[in-house]
């Protein structure tokens, strides 16, 4: 929240935290618009301090407000457990309470959000996050332990819940100011369902797509929040990776990427005076971008004899489309070495290749 606020110009940020003098609190309860009231405490050593920390405190939040004669929009951040009878939930529960009381007798405006499951970048493993326990042991290699693969879950995107609390936080001409005694309950607009046994196996697969370069659909949004969330735990040192090379006479070659729906990417260095290819496919296709060096990319109808040439340079940026029924090569007729990108319509198979040898010059 901090980080996107701080990115709006017109917003003057007032922060308050545990070692937050006492003062910047009076002042930015008398100053503020808008209160996000994000603080809680939700594992303590004794149990006692559920009270103190999320009830007590906002007590003391409503109370100063109203001692100031005040009413900013307040933004409470609550959680699913205050439904639940337990020490933490009902110390939210009691909070929600406090506030909507606040709002409905002192004439403030007050906007409830019971979150469900948070994941996102940054959310500390091994403490209440299954989502960030996971991601953090498996990228560090360590166990994890699931004691109900099947239970099920419901997560809230960190980024969402920020949009959400963001767009709870405007008041723009559009959206009419809410009326004074106000209290909403709101839930942030997307969340996703998934048992904890999937949860590891997906998180899982982005640890194995490192060697089976399987890339996880990303037509899934689940995974798309999941894969930059397993991502922000990996160390620095553990950024990079090495791809599988293949060598010979020719020059090497190492498969980047691949996706069941999306095809293989590919990338070669070709020796000067060599020429790769001279084969043909019947459906998969492919593309080829050459980025350093110089080429002549020539293809031929396999039932025809007009041979078509493409000189491409690096510098280019220039991308070559495969048809099928072509059979096709490329040439390296620069000094250096000749570096091509390769996209392919397929992953390949070796059981089931579509992959023909056939010369182009005949």
């Amino acid at each position: 929240m901090v980080e996107a606020l701080g990115r709006r110009p017109e917003v003057r940020l007032i922060q308050f935290d545990l070692s937050t003098p006492e003062a910047e609190l009076e002042r930015g309860l008398r100053e503020a618009d808008v209160i996000l009231h994000l603080a809680g405490v939700n594992r303590p050593q004794n149990p006692d301090e559920f009270k103190a920390g999320n009830t007590d405190f906002t007590t003391t939040l409503c109370k100063k407000l109203a001692a100031q004669n005040r009413r900013p929009l307040f933004i409470l951040s609550s959680s699913i457990q205050a439904a639940l009878d337990n020490p933490y939930g009902a110390s939210k529960r009691m909070a929600e309470e406090i506030v909507r009381h606040w709002a409905e007798h002192g004439g403030g405006t007050a906007i409830i959000f019971r979150l469900k499951n948070v994941f996102g970048k940054w959310c500390r493993p091994n403490y209440n996050s299954v989502t960030a326990t996971f991601c953090h042991n498996i990228a560090h290699d360590l166990p994890i332990t699931i004691s109900d693969p099947a239970r099920e879950i419901e997560l809230v995107y960190i980024d969402d819940v920020v949009a959400a609390f963001l767009a709870a936080g405007d008041e723009t001409p559009e959206t009419p100011v809410r009326p004074a005694g106000y209290c909403e309950f709101c839930e942030v607009p997307r969340s996703f369902k998934v048992t904890l046994g999937e949860l590891a196996a997906r998180i899982g697969s982005f640890r194995a797509s490192r060697h089976n370069l399987q890339l996880p659909d990303f037509a899934d949004p689940l995974n798309r929040c999941l894969y930059a969330t397993y991502l922000s735990y990996l160390k620095g040192a553990d950024f990079a990776y090495d791809l599988n090379q293949k060598t010979d006479p020719r020059g090497s070659l190492a498969e980047f990427v691949k996706s069941p729906s999306a095809g293989q990417i590919f990338v070669s260095r070709t020796k000067p005076g060599i020429t790769r290819g001279n084969h043909f496919h019947h459906t998969k296709t492919e593309k080829f971008l050459v980025v350093e060096g110089e080429a002549i990319i020539r293809f031929r109808h396999i039932q025809g004899t007009e041979i078509i040439e493409h000189r491409i340079k690096g510098c280019d940026f220039r991308v070559l489309d495969i048809p099928p029924g072509y059979t096709h090569s490329i040439e390296n007729i620069g000094a250096g070495e000749l570096v091509t990108l390769f996209w392919a319509s397929e992953v390949f198979d070796p059981e089931k290749a579509d992959t023909y040898p056939l010369s182009v010059m005949g």
